[in-house]
C-alpha cells in the first residue's frame, strides 16, 4: 500500500523509502505492516526509466513513504539528479518529512533540495498542544514541530502541515484547539489544513477507545472544536496560509487563506453548527 497527500492525487509516486522511521504514532495505522528500509538508487533509477520510456510528460513527482526525508542529503540529490535528467519537465517534487528530519539538516543542505527541485514537504503536526502530541506518541513536541516548519519556510521549501480533527478526544479538545490555532499562527506555513479523526481498526488508538482511556468527539462537537480553532487564529494581516479542511474524512468543507477568509469560514462553521444537516453523512466519510 502507498500513501500520499491529496494535493499529490496527479503526481508520479516513487517510492525512496519503504514505511515510515518512527510508525510509533497512536492513532496511525498505514505502515505498522511495513519494515522501514531504504530503496538502492539502482531500483529507484529503474523505477524512473520505466516512467519515461511510456510517460510522455510528467509535471510533478512525490517521493515516499511517510517521512522520505530522513534520507541523506547525498541520497536525495543523486534521486533528483536523476530526476531532472530524466524529466527535465517536471515543475515540482514533493516529499513526506518530519520536524526531526528537518531539524537534522543544515539550513545550506535545506536550500540545496529546494534548488534542486524539492520545493514542498508535507509536515503531520497532528496538533499543537503537547498532551495530545505526547498522548499519541508523535515524537516531537511543540516547540519543535513550530521550529522546524520555519527552518523548511526560511530555507523556500514550502510547508503543507496537517492538523486533525478530535485528537484531544473528549477531555482535551478545547486545548487541542486553541493550541493548534496558535501553532498555526506562530508557523506560517505556506499550507494547513484540518482533517477530522478517523482510524482503521489496526491503529493503536482503538484498544484504547474500546476500554474507555479516550472518548471520541461527536461530529457536533468537532464543529465546535474547529470554531474554537478559527477564533483564536492570530496572524499579521499581511500574512497567508492556504487553509483547506476538504478532506474526505471531513463533515464539513472549508476553502480560504488564513487570516484574510477566517471570519468566512468561522460563519460556515456556526451555520453547520446550526443547521446539522449541512454536515457530511458517515458513509461518506473516508480516510
Amino acid at each position: 500500500m502507498v500513501y500520499r497527500p491529496p494535493s499529490e492525487a496527479y503526481s508520479l509516486i516513487i517510492q525512496v523509502t519503504i514505511g515510515c522511521s518512527h510508525n510509533k504514532c497512536r492513532f496511525c495505522s498505514m505502515f505498522k505492516a511495513k519494515h522501514f528500509h531504504i530503496r538502492t538508487l539502482e531500483a529507484i533509477t529503474e523505477d524512473l526509466k520505466e516512467t519515461r520510456s511510456y510517460d510522455r510528460r510528467v509535471d510533478r513527482i512525490f517521493l515516499a513513504d511517510g517521512d522520505a526525508l530522513c534520507l541523506a542529503n547525498s541520497k536525495l540529490m543523486a534521486i533528483m539528479d536523476v530526476i531532472n535528467s530524466l524529466f527535465p519537465e517536471c515543475e515540482r517534487v514533493g516529499i513526506y518529512g518530519s520536524a526531526k528530519d528537518i531539524l537534522r539538516k543544515t539550513p545550506e543542505e535545506l536550500k540545496q533540495l529546494v534548488d534542486a527541485g524539492i520545493t514542498i514537504v508535507y509536515v503531520g503536526a497532528e496538533s499543537g498542544n503537547d498532551k495530545v502530541l505526547e498522548y499519541v506518541n508523535k515524537g516531537v513536541t511543540r516547540a519543535q514541530l513550530i521550529k522546524a516548519v520555519r527552518k523548511a519556510e526560511d530555507a523556500g521549501m514550502a510547508a503543507s502541515v496537517t492538523f486533525i480533527s478530535g485528537l484531544g478526544g473528549t477531555e482535551l479538545w478545547k486545548e487541542h484547539a486553541i493550541d493548534s490555532a496558535t501553532m498555526i499562527s506562530e508557523m506560517r506555513p505556506t499550507y494547513a489544513s484540518w482533517l477530522t479523526l478517523m482510524l482503521d481498526p489496526q491503529a493503536p488508538i482503538v484498544d484504547d477507545i474500546r476500554e474507555g482511556r479516550f472518548v471520541q468527539i461527536s461530529p457536533m462537537q468537532v464543529m465546535e472544536e474547529m470554531e474554537l480553532m478559527l477564533e483564536n487564529i492570530r496572524m499579521q494581516e499581511d500574512a497567508k496560509t492556504v487553509f483547506r479542511s476538504n478532506h474526505a474524512s471531513n463533515y464539513i468543507s472549508l476553502k480560504g487563506d488564513l487570516p484574510r477568509d477566517t471570519a468566512a469560514m468561522l460563519m460556515q462553521v456556526r451555520e453547520a453548527k446550526n443547521n446539522p444537516s449541512l454536515l457530511k453523512p458517515e458513509f461518506f466519510r473516508a480516510l
